[in-house]
């Protein structure tokens, strides 16, 4: 839906009503046709997961979905979007449950979802990490599926993002425009998705033949305020950096923000690579190149997974691909 409302200059939510057909809200006949003419030339739904999920099983049924954070987060809205697209030419009801992480909440969670007749559920973690589940999830008596999380001993089948290769693309995107002197700011250490995309720069790097500067990576902790203190820090160098990966898109907006007051532009006198494809990436001047996260497929994928059955036992760790986004903050080093 976010190509076709590109593609058709309106919003996405314009595309949403166009194309469930939503005849309480008025839109022009000529926006409308144009809708449906972009969705047609652009295949909208012929490769998507809702083709190939093989849910006749569940047709009728519903689908539980727990998740830790929802309101405050875009990672487990777009997870449920992947999971609703798998699922709705099904007639599949996916109900969804908040727990803020708290054992008690998931307990009473599952219960009234198994209550409600769920055939499946899908376990979500906002922040990528391994789990350890309580023993409500050991003996359902449905499958389970884990998204943007897994457990130690890879009990149940479970999907999250390669946040190393992630990091590997951001970087070499710099250094196939020429940038050798790349830096990186950082998201808070103790997360997985910081410290693979951290992996991913230093490979990126590895490959390319560059050095390994510690002075080049700058500590942030996910926030435009951290990404404005950390690339001050950078440009006071005594050889500041002529490119930075910003580990997540808030941060970035706070580079930008560091670099224009700093007399600098961007991208002529520094490029900006971010992760996330957050909204406002797409609001930014210029518009950020980033990196999307793959919720959506995740969800789309765990939906299909869930239509398998598959039982508890050994299961290989899924890693979906990020999609490079390129925008406007790129360019290549000037000599």
């Amino acid at each position: 839906m976010m190509d076709v409302a590109k593609a058709a200059g309106c919003s996405q939510a314009t595309v949403s009503v166009v194309l469930n057909n939503v005849t309480d809200i008025k839109i022009s006949p000529e926006l409308r046709a144009r809708v449906l003419d972009v969705a047609h030339r652009l295949g909208y739904g012929l490769a998507s997961p809702i083709r190939r999920a093989g849910l006749e099983d569940l047709r009728g049924g519903c689908i539980g979905f727990i998740v830790d954070q929802l309101a405050t987060t875009p990672e487990a809205v777009n997870a449920i979007e992947g999971a609703r697209h798998a699922s709705w030419e099904n007639d599949v009801t996916i109900l969804v449950a908040q727990t803020q992480g708290r054992a008690t909440h998931e307990r009473k969670a599952v219960a009234s979802l198994l209550q409600a007749g769920a055939q499946g559920i899908v376990y979500m973690s906002v922040f990528t990490r391994r789990i350890s589940l309580d023993p409500v999830f050991e003996d359902l008596p449905v499958p389970l599926v884990l998204l943007n999380c897994y457990t130690s001993d890879n009990r149940f089948p479970a999907v999250v993002p390669d946040e190393v290769t992630g990091g590997r693309m951001a970087t070499a995107t710099l250094i196939r425009k020429g940038h050798t002197r790349i830096a990186t700011i950082v998201g808070e250490s103790f997360m997985e998705a910081a410290q693979d995309r951290l992996a991913g720069y230093r490979e990126a790097l590895a490959e390319a033949g560059l050095p390994y500067d510690d002075g080049l990576v700058a500590e942030g902790n996910w926030t435009p305020t951290s990404g404005f203190e950390a690339t001050q820090k950078l440009l006071s160098l005594r050889e500041p950096p002529t490119a930075i990966f910003c580990q997540n898109d808030k941060m970035a907006m706070g580079c930008l923000m560091a670099i224009g007051e700093a007399g600098l532009r961007v991208p002529r006198d520094i490029s900006v690579v971010g992760y996330d494809d957050d909204e406002l990436s797409r609001h930014l001047r210029p518009q950020l190149t980033t990196l999307e996260l793959p919720h959506r497929p995740m969800g789309a994928w765990a939906i299909e997974h869930l239509a398998k059955k598959p039982r508890s036992g050994h299961h290989s760790l899924k890693k979906l691909g990020c999609t490079l986004v390129v925008r406007g903050s790129v360019s290549r080093k000037s000599a």
